[in-house]
């Protein structure tokens, strides 16, 4: 009896040290995880900037960017330039890199106030071990949860519980698109809870709402579990799956194949619309296919190709996106049982017009022709036009345009 005593105690006396040695074998393994992670994602740099945001900008040969882990791309041949451009846009106003020494750069983006990547690499925002530890696994860090992708054909109360994501958008389907463009209002959005964001984009769409859907997605966001701050950036997406194995943002995993060595995928943009009634900034962004080779290419603002998401990684857009959809989104994780309070766009409904109300202009896409032209029977979409709403118009420079957004959480959106 007296040895089954002391047998216990000493038990007793060793959980901590088993408990300990558990939490360490725990730590440990995680430790390696992320540092396994931190070397997929972060390949050597040539120069290293550090911009006023905290970013770190590194400037990776273009052969060693994260495209190059998947196994199609093995013996991959970098297209540095498209071989089509959608008539309407001017090759000449299309450039891959900065080349005139003559004009001063355009700070687009908020790094480039601290330097620029040399030709013949891409700018990378660097992963850090922080940004991996934020995310609910380290496996899940850059990746969307599922439904999230706007369902126009069902305005169904029940999915839009589910998914806990909003939308605010114009739509067109029924015909074979080949590309989009936009002009897009750039803000900063507030966002209630970190788990939260806020964005603004086009979508390219195809494949069902179901399992096989396939996405391209391109514009700005604010989500501070992804990047660890408010900052406005510059962001892209792509999924063959709806959001389930395949794609992520940015470079965070391979797919995107960037050749431009001025603008960072994930990088805060520079300037941005801050004040109501304030000046106003907006970017441009056109995504479109290039019919010889088939990968969708990705032009931002007037000037930087940026690179292109090769065929391969779309079976249901080897031929033609079936939707397009462009607007904003939220997240709602109706925190103590309320909406969120997360704004879309500006923060402002749809009403108040320029200046307050956030906006898309000149919406077009690409048609079989290969011609940039005005969408026709455009749709509109909102789970809740009491939270976030859309209104649509047409006028001179601006063609086809809708203001967007709201406030989330207001007396009419409880």
């Amino acid at each position: 009896m007296a040895k089954m005593a002391f047998c216990f105690w000493v038990l007793l006396l060793s959980l901590p040290l088993l408990i300990s040695a558990g939490r360490s074998g725990v730590v440990s393994q995680n430790t390696f995880e992320v540092k396994k992670q931190l070397k997929q994602l972060n390949k050597p740099a040539v120069k290293s900037i550090k911009s006023p945001d905290g970013d770190v900008i590194d400037c990776v040969h273009v052969s060693h960017q994260p495209a190059f882990d998947h196994p199609l791309m093995q013996n991959h041949t970098i297209q540095m330039r498209p071989n089509f451009y959608p008539e309407g846009v001017s090759e000449e106003s299309m450039k891959i890199t900065s080349s005139s020494k003559s004009s001063k750069p355009i700070n687009t983006q908020l790094w480039h106030t601290k330097g620029r990547c040399p030709k013949g690499t891409i700018p990378v925002r660097r992963t850090k071990r922080k940004d991996l530890l934020r995310a609910s696994t380290i496996k899940s860090y850059g990746k969307k949860v599922h439904k999230s992708i706007p369902k126009p054909r069902s305005a169904d109360p029940g999915f839009t519980s589910q998914s806990g994501h909003q939308h605010a958008i114009v739509y067109v389907e029924g015909d074979k698109y080949y590309g989009a463009k936009a002009t897009l209002n750039v803000w900063e959005p507030k966002i209630q809870q970190p788990n939260e964001f806020s964005l603004s984009q086009i979508w390219i769409l195809g494949g069902t709402f179901g399992e096989d859907l396939n996405s391209i997605e391109a514009g700005w966001q604010v989500s501070p579990d992804l990047y660890g701050d408010n900052n406005t950036r510059l962001f892209t997406y792509w999924t063959s799956d709806a959001y389930q194995a395949t794609g992520c943002y940015n470079l965070l995993c391979s797919g995107f194949i960037q050749i431009n060595n001025e603008i960072a995928m994930g990088a805060s943009i520079y300037p941005v619309s801050s004040a109501y009634k304030g000046s106003q900034f907006d970017i441009n962004i056109l995504v479109w296919k290039d019919p010889k080779e088939g990968n969708w290419w990705m032009q931002f603002g007037n000037n930087y190709v940026l690179g292109y998401w090769p065929a391969f990684l779309f079976p249901y857009l080897s031929d033609s996106a079936s939707m397009i959809e462009w607007g904003g989104e939220v997240v709602n994780s109706e925190s103590e049982g309320q909406h969120t309070s997360t704004q879309m766009g500006s923060g402002h409904f749809p009403d108040e017009g320029f200046g307050k109300a956030g906006y898309f202009r000149n919406i077009q896409i690409v048609d079989g022709s290969n011609n940039l032209r005005d969408p026709k029977d455009i749709g509109i979409f909102t789970e809740q036009p009491n939270c976030y709403n859309v209104k649509t118009g047409k006028m001179g420079e601006w063609g086809n345009y809708f203001y967007y957004g709201g406030p989330g959480r207001n007396p009419n959106c409880p």
